[in-house]
This record gives structure tokens, C-alpha cells and sequence, in this order.
């Protein structure tokens, strides 16, 4: 393997698939994932968002917004790409003045723990993230749909999502009864 330092303009800041391929069965890659909600004008969340998509082996399952962070990008910068390419140009998040999430979450090949990735070792870091505009789903997320925090207790619903985030969404709901 070639070892260089990337080249953000060439290759968007990242690794072409077989370089990715070879670094995910070696070192944890870091993520930035986001719930997208809707707020009332005081403030209160009314709804969050889920994405619906295709996983890589065919089945359909819901996720949040998520993407790798890219070499030489801050996280507020990646945070916003993920927004716009799973959401839409016309989403408008309003991204947190201190980026501190609100939970980091791990996820493990092996069964560690209930966080898991058949792919990687992974570190995300995940944040709540109000929307103001119309959120039109691009790439690889089909759908977005909005659920009430009561209805996102939905045993059901915390199944579909993917690699175990129903135990992210859970704590999500938990930290917004504290907002």
C-alpha cells in the first residue's frame, strides 16, 4: 500500500475503497452522526427525524444522518456534508455553537456491545440537531420520517434501526426530556 497524506482536493479529503478496506481492519475510524428535530418556538422537540435506507447487503433499515470524517476536515464541517447529502441543500440545520455531543457511541465487529459494524471499529459522535427547512432525502437515504419522541419509544421502531442505534435513540430521548 502506498502510505501518503491524502490529498483533499483530489479525493475529497479521503482513501479510495481498498485503502479504506485495509485501514478499517486496523484502526477505528471516526464518525459524526445527527438526529435531526423539529422544534416548537419554545424550544421543545415535537419531532425527530429517521432516516430510511438500503443497507449494503439489500435489506431496508433506518439509520440518522452519519458519514466518515474526513482527513483535514473539522467536525463542524463534516457534520454540516452529512447534513446537507442525506437531508437536502434546503434542510437548513442549525448546528450547535459548541459541538459537544450529546453521547459517544462505538461500534465493534465483534459483539462487545450492542453498538455494532460488521465493517469497522467505529467512533461516532452524535449530536441532536435542530432543522429548520424542507428535508428532501439525496444518496443513499430514501426517506425521511418524522416521529414523535413517544413515538420513537416504539419497541418496533428502535428494531429497525440499524447496528444497534435504538439504544442511541433511547438516550436521545432520554437527553431531550432534559432540554
Amino acid at each position: 500500500m502506498d502510505v501518503r497524506t491524502p490529498d483533499p482536493e483530489g479525493q475529497g479529503g479521503w482513501m479510495d475503497a481498498d485503502e479504506l478496506d485495509f485501514i478499517r481492519k486496523r484502526v477505528p475510524i471516526m464518525y459524526v452522526e445527527a438526529i435531526p428535530v423539529r422544534v416548537d418556538g419554545s424550544g421543545r422537540v415535537e419531532h425527530l427525524g429517521l432516516l430510511l435506507r438500503a443497507t449494503g447487503d439489500g435489506m431496508i433499515a433506518r439509520s440518522f444522518v452519519s458519514g466518515r470524517v474526513h482527513y483535514g476536515e473539522t467536525l463542524r464541517e463534516a457534520l454540516m456534508r452529512h447534513l446537507e447529502k442525506d437531508l437536502g441543500t434546503m434542510a437548513f440545520p442549525q448546528v450547535p455553537l459548541t459541538l459537544v455531543p450529546f453521547t459517544v457511541a462505538e461500534f465493534s465487529p465483534m459483539p462487545m456491545t450492542e453498538l455494532h459494524d460488521d465493517r469497522q471499529h467505529a467512533i461516532a459522535l452524535v449530536y441532536i440537531v435542530p432543522v429548520t427547512g424542507e428535508c428532501e432525502p439525496r444518496q443513499d437515504a430514501l426517506e425521511v420520517t418524522w416521529v414523535t419522541p413517544d413515538e420513537a419509544t416504539d419497541p418496533d421502531l428502535l428494531d429497525e434501526l440499524e447496528g444497534g442505534r435504538g439504544s442511541i435513540l433511547r438516550a436521545a430521548i432520554s437527553c431531550l426530556q432534559h432540554w
